[in-house]
């Protein structure tokens, strides 16, 4: 559970970052092309959440 915790924190924290890039970005297409890339890693990040609670929920149950 520990590697989907991690791999969970890393994913929204690169998401963050890419929000911020695309915050500061000045150039329309480099805009466009973080805002894609966060919004990706914060559905990553979703899923993997996601998996975590249906492994716990399993894992209660047996």
């Amino acid at each position: 559970m520990r590697d989907y915790q991690a791999a969970l924190e890393k994913l929204r924290k690169d998401a963050a970052e890419a929000a911020l890039i695309r915050d500061l970005a000045t150039v329309p297409t480099k805009r466009e092309m973080f805002d894609m890339l966060a919004l990706h890693l914060t559905s990553l990040a979703d899923h993997v959440e996601l998996a975590m609670i249906e492994a716990s929920k399993t894992a209660k149950r047996a």
